[in-house]
């Protein structure tokens, strides 16, 4: 299989953003929910296959777009909140690099930000983070070598547990003492509810609607892939370009939704909102510190199956075995598309008031009977 070339990959506008992946559309990488469940559990790394990907059901999309018209001002508002931060402290020389494929959307949000408030069309790339396995370093490469003496900011949607704050940190480590460059390992999010960075557009876990959905709103992309058998060690990590999902792409209008709002941003709330970030600056990541309790009050083996937050919730019920689900307050508008997937899974929804996220999955172990 030839190296990814830099060809368009994905329904988003090339402007918007370039993917720094190998095109793996080809192959049949997904499996059986059930059964890639049973072999993560079992040692194989949920990064060599793909989650199944399909539309959503008719009264799933309902759910999406009710939320999206709900929280498409916040969105905008804390997107606005990080991207000031990241304009005011890096300014034009900066590339924005989105960790696939969550972060790309809200790297694309950003980047329009930027050129409408600004005129400055600031570089996009989108390239994968694999946990464990670290960050892609001829992605690092390519960027680096493209754009000479560039200031990089990585980009994520938002923070569960911090697992990919902790992850980019090592990688970057690592980066250096491979290839020589000391790259900023501060992750812009637009909700940073674990309290895993000092670069975010709020710490409230609220509902980014973009967690609702797949591939469907993240431009046509699968997951990100790390797997010897297709991944050489001169490529890109890879994806696939789901082309057959085309009639059902809401990526563009989500991006048109949100970025709508931008113009009706209030600049003394904002500038109010960038404030209140500066003097909060603490990293405590706190949300590991109650996932490690959940994990003993539900006598789990390991804090990887126990995914905290709006976002991470709603990924355990689209793509993993979900065993409960914790709410801190079940009847919060941030959490009704999570209890329409519950109901759909037959899965247990536990009042949970104790804990600072709005929710948290389970993921059951599988071939006990959990």
């Amino acid at each position: 299989m030839e190296k990814t070339s830099l060809k368009k990959f994905g329904s988003y506008k090339a402007e918007d953003v370039l993917f720094l992946l190998k095109d793996l559309s080809g192959l049949s990488l997904e499996g059986d929910t059930e059964e890639r469940e049973r072999r993560i559990q079992g040692g194989q790394h949920y990064s060599e296959t793909l989650p199944i990907e399909y539309n959503p059901p008719e009264k799933y999309l309902h759910v999406f777009w009710e939320t999206l018209a709900e929280y498409k001002e916040k969105v905008a508002f804390c997107t606005a909140v990080v991207a000031e931060q990241i304009y005011r402290k890096k300014g034009e020389n900066t590339v924005l690099v989105s960790l696939a494929r969550a972060g790309t959307p809200i790297g694309i949000l950003i980047k329009r930000y930027l050129k409408q408030k600004y005129s400055v069309a600031l570089p996009h790339y989108s390239i994968s983070i694999v946990r464990d396995r670290g960050i892609d370093e001829n992605a690092l490469l390519y960027i680096l070598k493209t754009h000479h003496d560039c200031d990089i900011q990585f980009i994520d949607g938002w923070t569960g547990k911090g697992a990919i704050s902790i992850e980019l940190t090592k990688s970057l480590t690592e980066f250096q003492k491979s290839h020589g460059y000391k790259l900023d390992d501060a992750l812009a999010v637009v909700a940073d509810p674990g309290y895993c960075t000092n670069l975010y557009g709020t710490r409230e876990d609220f509902l980014i609607p973009s967690a609702c959905l797949n591939s469907t709103v993240s431009g046509l992309v699968s997951r990100t892939v790390l797997n010897d058998a297709y991944i050489g060690e001169g490529d890109f990590h890879g994806a696939k370009y789901y082309k057959e999902l085309l009639p059902y792409d809401v990526s563009e209008k989500y991006l048109e939704e949100i970025s709508s709002q931008f113009n009706q941003i209030d600049e003394e709330r904002l500038e109010q909102a960038i404030d209140d970030v500066r003097k909060e600056k603490e990293i405590s990541f706190k949300g590991m510190k109650e996932v490690l309790e959940i994990k003993e009050a539900f006598g789990i083996e390991t804090v990887n199956y126990v995914k905290p937050g709006v976002g991470e919730t709603t990924r355990v019920l689209l793509r993993r075995v979900p065993w409960k689900i914790l709410m801190k307050d079940p009847e919060s508008p941030y959490v009704r598309h999570i209890v329409l997937l519950a109901k759909e899974r037959n899965v247990e929804i536990i009042s949970y008031p104790q804990m600072s996220y709005t929710c948290c999955g389970l993921i059951k172990k599988v071939g006990e009977g959990l």
